[in-house]
């Protein structure tokens, strides 16, 4: 006499084991390791999702996107960190969303302005 239970497919036999072995567990009163084992499972399936949705969360709150100052070349940075700018090397500091010049204590930082200059005549 053989056992049909042997010829099954191996993962219908695992979760036919599983099953059994839950089911055994609860008439014996062990139903509560079943239910922490559950928990256990859960609490491991959903802590990495957890993890991924509060990290793109925080990146949308602190990863600032804008044109440097200088050479205006677009890239990204975190927010209220100082950073170089790659194509200029021209060292920022992000305040309010926005890439600033860092400058030592008393320099006034001025933007120049091109100014078409007319030929007067005498």
């Amino acid at each position: 006499m053989t056992l049909k239970f042997a010829s099954l497919n191996p993962t219908l036999r695992f979760w036919l084991t599983i099953l059994v072995v839950t089911w055994l567990l609860g008439v014996l009163g062990l139903g509560w390791l079943v239910q922490s084992f559950a928990i256990l499972l859960l609490i491991l399936m959903v802590t990495p999702v957890l993890l991924v949705v509060g990290l793109q969360l925080w990146l949308r709150w602190t990863l600032v996107t804008a044109a440097c100052p200088v050479c205006r070349f677009e890239f990204s940075s975190l927010n209220n960190t100082q950073t170089q700018c790659p194509a200029c090397g021209e060292v920022l500091v992000v305040r309010d969303r926005q890439f600033q010049r860092l400058t030592p204590p008393g320099t006034i930082d001025v933007t120049a302005v091109e100014v078409n200059a007319s030929v007067i005549d005498d």
